[in-house]
């Protein structure tokens, strides 16, 4: 088992490496220069090109992406911000709290909805409760996330004032932007759990243990659901990862100060140190979240745990 975690942590390291690589490329190709977007255009065209010389801009590509993975590898320094002065890794983990709480009310409101719905409609198959299911999953599932939360503003705050419209300090102004960010994770729990739930209610087994006297509700929860439950797991880690790296939009409409929002305006103000440091960033944590759902497995399955030892 520990062999298998040491192999998956250093799988992480290419794929970071490319994340770093690819974003790095697509800020240096980006019209605009940095230089005149911090210093304004009425800068001089010696303090731009002080600037460009202080921050290294003035040096071929590949030796700048050289020299940020040299700084990153060896002090941990992913640059500092160009606007605020202050290191990247420092805005982002200021940040980033708002952005994991965000993301874990979300993930929870997606499993307490989802998954009920998905087994009510596996075990009423084809009923007006299987139908009425899989239409709003379909709808949660092609509605997007901003339009969504403008709906929800103008229902819950503008038309009957019982939710605020903006902020995350409370309970209250939780719940809308929550509901905004769970709905499509919301319909692919629920049509995942629906499928899977089909899949084994269907195996020879749980034929076995009804002809055995066992109570409907014994097999669907203990035999059934636990099998179940793999691909679900699989799937709620994906959407939780998905959630950390998709909150910039819900993060934008609501004015939650994380790091979606922070990386929304560090690409305004052309802060490439914060935009490459926020990525690598959401890249880590979604990598975590993929090896932390492989390690459940074990705990679920049995015949996964046996292959480790």
């Amino acid at each position: 088992m520990i062999r298998y975690i040491v192999r998956r942590i250093l799988f992480l390291i290419p794929v970071l490496a490319g994340v770093a690589f690819c974003v790095f490329t697509l800020l240096y190709l980006t019209p605009g220069d940095p230089a005149k977007m911090v210093l304004g255009e009425m800068a001089t065209e010696r303090a731009i090109q002080e600037f460009r010389e202080r921050e290294g801009l003035d040096k071929p590509f590949l030796m700048q992406f050289a020299n940020y993975v040299y700084k990153a590898v060896t002090r941990g320094d992913i640059g500092r911000s160009y606007v605020t002065k202050r290191p990247v890794m420092d805005e982002i983990l200021a940040a980033f709290p708002a952005t994991l709480k965000l993301a874990a009310f979300a993930i929870v409101i997606a499993i307490i909805i989802g998954l009920p719905c998905g087994i009510l409609s596996a075990i009423k198959q084809y009923s007006i409760f299987d139908t009425a299911a899989m239409i709003f999953a379909m709808i949660g599932l092609s509605m997007p996330v901003f339009w969504l939360g403008l709906l929800l503003i103008l229902l819950f705050s503008v038309h009957l004032r019982w939710l605020p419209p903006s902020g995350f300090d409370t309970f209250q102004a939780m719940i809308l932007p929550s509901l905004a960010l769970s709905a499509q994770s919301i319909s692919m729990i629920t049509r995942m759990t629906r499928s899977s739930m089909l899949e084994v209610i269907r195996a020879d087994y749980i034929r076995t243990a009804r002809s055995k006297g066992q109570k409907e509700s014994v097999v669907i929860w203990r035999h059934a659901l636990h099998n179940a439950l793999i691909p679900v797991v699989t799937l709620c880690g994906l959407q939780f990862g998905q959630l950390l790296s998709g909150a910039i939009l819900t993060e934008s409409i609501f004015a939650i100060p994380g790091v979606g929002r922070l990386m929304v305006d560090s690409i305004k103000a052309r802060d490439y140190p914060v935009v490459q440091g926020g990525v690598l960033f959401v890249a880590v944590a979604f990598s975590l979240v993929n090896l932390l759902v492989d390690l459940l497995y074990a705990y679920i399955d049995p015949r996964i745990k046996a292959q480790y030892k």
